[in-house]
């Protein structure tokens, strides 16, 4: 499906009913929608894993706009800002309100993106495996510790010269690194990619963004999730997000042993958490 937003066509899917059957009535589920990581992939790394909490939620996948099956749209429309605010006119093109906004890894960044230029504007948030400002050196310490002198030769060599020829050597020594296990081949074989996005992004925004001090705005529940040896989103970074966000609003989860993606690593706890966050009450 498709809606126009800004300018341009996003791409959404929807996975479970908006309204459920209870009893006498119809029980409203709250929406929660996913936003991807990348950027250059779509909305399919969630799936299907997520389809396990739509007993719970109504989830709505959202491919970024330059990303996926969504339209393209003037290059320089490819920020964070742009991105950010394509969440929330997309919540209003489709009357969803008080969203349940979660974004992994780039999607996260999305998220700080929307949570500080809108915070009046989601029911709760969730910031998995992401960063609100790039730090090259932490990042490669983590590189090294968890892939050795290859991995973090090729995670400096990509993030300081963003190539594709550079990005082959990535994803043969780094990016097999970001989990417990290899990533399986079907993972990478059914996105739809547009890589001119992500040469785009890292050379550039990636380099430069800090949501750190916009942090103290947020006023929705929020919970935050790292991996202790996720080396491209590193749990320090994590650790920075919880230490900006109020404290009352905040529940930060730390994955010992898990990397990049804790809902692939450790599903069972990581859903059980996310489970429990949507439950509680909002205050």
């Amino acid at each position: 499906m498709r809606v126009h937003v800004n300018g341009v066509d996003l791409f959404f899917d929807v996975d479970g009913e908006e309204l459920t059957p209870d009893g006498g009535s119809m029980r409203e589920k709250p929406t929660l929608l996913l936003l991807h990581g990348g950027p250059g992939f779509d909305h399919s790394t969630f799936k299907p894993s997520f389809g396990v909490l739509t007993d719970q939620v109504q989830l709505v996948y959202l491919d970024h706009r330059g990303n996926g099956r969504s339209e393209r749209g003037p290059t320089a429309a490819w920020n964070l800002d742009q991105w950010a605010d394509d969440v929330r006119a997309f919540c209003e093109a489709l009357g969803i309100e008080r969203p349940i906004v979660m974004g992994q890894s780039f999607g996260g960044m999305v998220a700080l993106a929307y949570a500080t230029r809108h915070p009046d504007h989601p029911g709760k948030l969730v910031f998995s495996s992401t960063s609100a400002r790039q730090q090259l050196p932490r990042m490669l310490e983590r590189f090294l510790e968890v892939g050795g002198e290859g991995a973090r030769a090729a995670a400096e060599l990509f993030w300081t010269d963003p190539s594709p020829e550079n990005l082959l050597t990535y994803t043969r020594d780094a990016l097999s690194v970001y989990g417990r296990e290899p990533t399986p081949p079907e993972f990478m074989t059914r996105v739809q990619w547009n890589l001119d996005v992500l040469f785009h992004f890292a050379p550039g925004e990636a380099r430069t963004y800090d949501y750190l001090p916009g942090l103290a705005a947020v006023c929705c529940p929020t919970l935050v999730l790292g991996g202790s040896r996720d080396p491209v989103c590193p749990i320090e970074d994590q650790e920075d997000i919880a230490a900006a966000l109020p404290a009352q609003h905040l529940r930060f989860e730390r994955f010992e042993g898990c990397g990049h993606g804790v809902f692939r690593d450790d599903p069972e706890r990581a859903f059980a958490v996310i489970r429990e966050f949507i439950a509680a009450s909002p205050g």
